[in-house]
């Protein structure tokens, strides 16, 4: 297909070259501005949905998390939240 459309092409050399780059531009602009802006709504990209996993404490299965920040009292982080540089653990073997 590609060596149809350069033997098509008029002009020589000079002409097949502005005309490949003409084509390539003119096929990105119709994806970006009329098939791209058609597709978006058909696509889940906006549909995000952050629950807290069924069976974690501090609340129901399904129910949103605390965007607080603050980690509940019964709740033990795995990580020191004292420090930026905690030395590395050992993997369980």
């Amino acid at each position: 297909m590609y060596s149809w459309i350069w033997r098509k092409l008029p002009l020589g050399l000079p002409g097949k070259l502005i005309g490949s780059v003409l084509l390539a531009t003119a096929t990105v602009a119709l994806l970006w501005l009329v098939v791209f802006p058609w597709a978006e709504p058909l696509l889940p990209f906006d549909d995000v949905q952050v629950e807290q996993p069924a069976g974690e404490p501090g609340g129901r299965p399904g129910e949103l998390t605390d965007p607080s920040g603050q980690p509940a009292e019964d709740e033990e982080l795995p990580y020191s939240t004292e420090t930026n540089n905690a030395p590395p653990s050992t993997p369980n073997r």
